[in-house]
């Protein structure tokens, strides 16, 4: 279907209220922020949360290590902080880690994130597996490279094959803010990327394709992007097709929460939301309702 004769979004987004899910911080005198982030749930029911975790202020060059936190439930049991995974290589050139995004998959725990060099322009997406998701071993070579930081990924199976979302540019020394997507049949070997959304926001740093997050609704598609012009704010689009997403499927409430995770948490649908500056990661319902035919 042509991009121009795109239906209207038949998805209505309803969040309910926010709370404090976690605050990772050593104590009050000493806050530590959690900025992007993903949350799982171990084979045995527990919930693990990793992210970028630093000391504030905001120093995204210097984010050098992944959270890793765990707790029974989401809906307040208390959360132990472990050690620290995956810190910067700097013997290959890593000078910073951002953004994981764990999944299971065949007896294992894949962690995709992006690592950062000198070189904004050649962004590693790079995968980790885990047995236990406390021990991480980074897998090389790395998956691809991309720019301008190209960074935020984040995996959705759709039937046989694997959907890998990211942000990038629509050149690697910047450009048009673009949301990238590649296939795969084995989480290893990626293909091409194709543009699955576009902005018309140009420019290097920042802009509003980070934090891409795509769920399954129905027979269609939402894509949520973090508006970064506005820290706390994060837009979704529909789509029945999940390779192309236009802004005639904008819908029309925007939420506000950063670097917003989409979390399946048995019959209930969590957005959780973190940042700088923001003590560490919120949590609330967000009700997600199909529209009958008419």
């Amino acid at each position: 279907m042509p991009a121009s004769s795109l239906p209207a979004a038949p998805v209505t987004l309803i969040p309910g209220t926010k709370r404090r899910l976690l605050d990772a911080s050593p104590s009050a005198a000493e806050p530590w922020y959690i900025n992007d982030h993903t949350l799982i749930q171990d084979q045995g029911g527990r919930w693990h949360v990793f992210g970028i975790w630093h000391p504030e202020p905001a120093d995204p060059l210097g984010e050098d290590r992944f959270l890793h936190a765990s707790a029974d439930d989401l809906a307040g049991a208390p959360w132990t902080i472990h050690d620290p995974v995956l810190p910067a290589r700097s013997e290959i050139g890593e000078t910073h880690v951002w953004a994981p995004h764990v999944i299971h998959h065949d007896g294992r725990y894949w962690m995709f994130y992006a690592g950062g060099t000198a070189d904004h322009t050649a962004y590693r997406m790079t995968l980790a597996t885990s047995e236990d998701l406390f021990a991480w071993i980074p897998q090389e070579p790395v998956l691809f490279v991309d720019g301008f930081d190209a960074r935020d990924p984040m995996v959705i199976r759709d039937g046989t094959r694997w959907l890998l979302y990211y942000t990038r540019t629509s050149t690697p020394a910047g450009g048009f803010h673009q949301v990238a997507v590649r296939t795969s049949e084995d989480l290893l070997t990626w293909s091409p990327p194709q543009v699955a959304y576009e902005s018309a926001v140009a420019g290097t740093y920042g802009g509003p394709t980070e934090s891409p997050f795509v769920v399954r609704v129905g027979e269609g598609w939402l894509l949520f992007v973090c508006e970064s012009g506005e820290y706390d704010r994060t837009i979704a689009y529909f789509s029945p097709d999940p390779l192309c997403f236009v802004d005639a499927g904008r819908l029309d409430v925007d939420l506000d929460e950063h670097c917003a995770e989409i979390v399946q948490d048995g019959g209930r649908t969590w957005i959780t939301g973190g940042g700088w500056g923001r003590g560490g990661l919120t949590i609330r319902p967000l009700e997600i309702l199909e529209e009958g035919p008419a």
